[in-house]
């Protein structure tokens, strides 16, 4: 005598219940087996070294009490920008849509 379809499918689905698993007679490709695994954030962002203070958070830590500090590399760095663009070796333009060039033409 041959069990009928529906109370193996009604035995499965309860013991799928009883141990937490996804019932899926069909056996579609769910992807539950990815949504088992571990989170991988925690261990990807324990690899890269901690945030430290940098210059700039000192200078706007001391911005608002009236304090200016000079950070010699960024002036270099913005020195070498203005020299490359007196070359003409700057960063070029961004490209300007039509919509972009109609609004600002009326604009003028």
């Amino acid at each position: 005598m041959q069990i009928p379809r529906h109370r193996i499918l009604d035995l499965v689905k309860t013991q799928c219940r009883i141990f937490s698993q996804s019932f899926n007679p069909e056996r579609l490709r769910l992807g539950n087996k990815i949504l088992r695994q571990r989170l991988r954030g925690p261990a990807l962002a324990a690899w890269y070294p901690r945030k430290t203070v940098s210059f700039r958070d000192l200078q706007d830590t001391y911005r608002p009490l009236g304090l200016t500090i000079f950070d010699e590399a960024e002036d270099d760095r913005e020195e070498a920008i203005q020299i490359a663009k007196s070359r003409g070796k700057g960063r070029p333009k961004k490209k300007r849509t039509a919509a972009e060039s109609r609004t600002a033409k009326k604009k003028k």
